[in-house]
């Protein structure tokens, strides 16, 4: 039986901004429910806005204005219970952090201090997390990690401005899973990386899955990514799960018809034909349309999408937020 180690249930977390003209308030992530499975990577896929990494730090727990917690829970399963990491006290936060969850920003500079050395970024880290060691235990600590990971020790005495795009993602990535945290969050890990880093980096996030066997959520708009190395997924679109099931089953079988779009913008090797995403434009998350906020893009769309949202609902191995599907879903069974 699949345990998951985070539960979300109808999490909503707004970003209400003050203006000229008033407040105004984005709905980045607007009523999603997911279970996240252990020993798994775990991939959230949609176009850029649509709510991925606000949906990540609400993952963390990390709520700052100007985004605020509306509703809904974020699960943690920690030894065996489920704790609400929403509800938990800062202190407590702490705790769970890089030990039980860590994560990954989009951009590895920002997770470095550009003036000093990377020996010290890791030191901090570790006298912050592992009080009562002295610096040299430390030390010995990154660099037999880091070796664990194929990356030189060296590396810790560089600047952070002296290693490339792909070498600090890796080396964020050794950073976040210094204490072998059971879940990994990682937004765009492979964002602005060529090919070639790309490549590694995915690697290095992979073995680490497959030593540690914990989860890692995987943040990408890159279709090819998670075909690749993602077990689960779910697609995300105007703030809400639209689709969520087996990677493998989402590919082979997309229900909703924004997935589909999505697949079918992949380039393939030979095929020359060409490629079609979805017509249009993404919604504004101030202004979401009434009814499925997916209808006015969807050449399938008829009266009842315009009226009501849909639900997501099992169909088969996967959900599908979808009214036309809903039916043949039905039938099916």
């Amino acid at each position: 039986m699949t345990v998951n180690i985070i539960e979300v249930d109808d999490l909503q977390a707004f970003y209400v901004l003050e203006t000229v003209a008033g407040k105004k308030v984005i709905r980045a992530v607007n009523g999603v429910s997911l279970g996240i499975p252990e020993n798994a990577v775990y991939g959230i896929a949609g176009e850029s806005g649509c709510g991925k990494t606000t949906l990540l730090k609400a993952l963390l727990a990390n709520i700052e204005p100007p985004l605020r917690y509306f509703g809904g829970r974020v699960l943690y399963r920690v030894n065996g219970q489920y704790l609400d990491a929403l509800a938990l006290s800062p202190q407590e936060k702490q705790k769970l952090r890089w030990t039980f969850i860590s994560y990954i920003p989009q951009g590895s500079m920002s997770v470095f201090n550009p003036v000093v050395k990377i020996r010290t970024t890791f030191a901090d880290f570790l006298e912050s997390h592992v009080p009562g060691r002295v610096r040299k235990e430390l030390f010995q600590e990154a660099e037999k990690h880091l070796e664990s990971l194929g990356l030189s020790p060296k590396i810790l005495d560089a600047y952070p401005h002296q290693l490339s795009g792909g070498m600090r993602q890796r080396v964020a990535i050794a950073l976040a899973t210094l204490l072998k945290p059971r879940v990994i969050l990682a937004d765009e890990p492979t964002t602005a990386l060529d090919v070639v880093a790309q490549r590694a980096v995915l690697q290095l996030l992979g073995s680490v899955q497959r030593d540690l066997k914990n989860t890692i959520v995987l943040v990408t708009h890159d279709m090819g990514v998670h075909a690749a190395v993602t077990t689960r997924m779910a697609i995300m679109y105007a703030g809400k799960i639209v689709e969520e099931g087996p990677t493998q089953e989402i590919f082979a079988h997309p229900l909703h018809p924004y997935t589909q779009y999505l697949i079918r913008s992949l380039p393939r090797i030979g095929d020359k034909s060409l490629k079609e995403s979805a017509p249009g434009s993404p919604p504004s998350l101030v202004h979401l349309p009434q009814g499925c906020a997916f209808h006015p893009r969807c050449p399938y769309a008829f009266a009842r999408c315009r009226e009501e949202v849909p639900e997501l609902e099992v169909c088969g191995e996967q959900k599908v937020a979808c009214f036309l599907r809903r039916e043949s879903c039905v039938a099916a069974s």
